[in-house]
């Protein structure tokens, strides 16, 4: 199960994602996500455990919890969309620069 936390410090790593959740059973992955212009934390990461069990419990457990100094909201990750490209002009719906003729 994939596993989507959210309000994390910007000092949380990955190594320390995994050794919270490790406490409720076996993690195949742990990843905060970082900004890639700045490289600083982003302040959200993802979990993958593989015993949905033991997941879900980890999620009914952690969710508002505090950890590193704040209320972490941890939840069911959402399979995620494809989003058109800002700067793709054969995607772009209008209104903005690009969109006008002089």
């Amino acid at each position: 199960m994939n596993i989507y936390i959210s309000n994390l410090s910007y000092g949380v790593s990955d190594a320390d994602l995994n050794d919270l959740f490790n406490e409720y059973g076996e993690v195949s992955s742990a990843k905060v996500i970082m900004d890639r212009e700045t490289g600083r934390s982003r302040g959200f990461g993802f979990v993958e455990m593989a015993d949905d069990a033991q997941a879900q419990t980890a999620i009914n457990e952690l969710n508002n919890a505090e950890y590193d100094g704040k209320t972490i909201s941890v939840s069911v990750a959402r399979e995620r969309t494809e989003r058109p490209r800002f700067n793709d002009r054969n995607n772009n719906r209008g209104g903005g620069y690009n969109s006008r003729r002089y």
